[in-house]
């Protein structure tokens, strides 16, 4: 089980990520407002707030969001489960498609720190179902691929 930490979009590609504390998600097509929504594999990105403190405790000075991730969730370990896992929060299911990216060389994180997370400990989903998230909430894992 893990909680929500921060909800997080930007209506621009190319931007970091603000939270914004209840988004809405709709099916097969992402958050709205998002950059990233629409209708391909990659609508809603996963990183692990255990992740991040790590990164943080290296000497990275980084907000929520700014690895380019939507959900921040405190609790699982994304890059450990295989493609196809369903989470559940709230009304949302959503299926995990793909486990880590490319990550363009100008990224600011990596030219300050030498390195960046999000291509291998961020995860992308697809929305199965749509609804709303908001921090505080419980994100469960309800199928587990084999």
């Amino acid at each position: 089980m893990g909680k929500i930490i921060a909800t997080c979009i930007s209506e621009k590609k190319g931007t970091q990520k603000t939270n914004r504390h209840t988004i809405e998600l709709l099916e097969d097509f992402g958050i709205e407002n998002d950059a990233h929504a629409g209708k391909w594999h990659r609508q809603v990105s996963l990183l692990s707030k255990e992740k991040i403190d790590a990164f943080r405790a290296r000497g990275a000075e980084v907000d929520d969001g700014a690895f380019g991730e939507n959900l921040v969730v405190e609790g699982i370990d994304f890059a450990k489960l295989p493609i196809g896992t369903r989470f559940k929060c709230n009304d949302v299911i959503l299926e995990l498609t793909q486990i880590g990216k490319e990550c363009h060389q100008g990224c600011a994180i990596f030219q300050k720190m030498g390195d960046c997370i999000m291509p291998r400990e961020g995860v992308f989903t697809k929305v199965i179902h749509g609804g709303t998230i908001s921090e505080g909430d419980e994100l469960e894992i309800i199928k587990e691929n084999e």
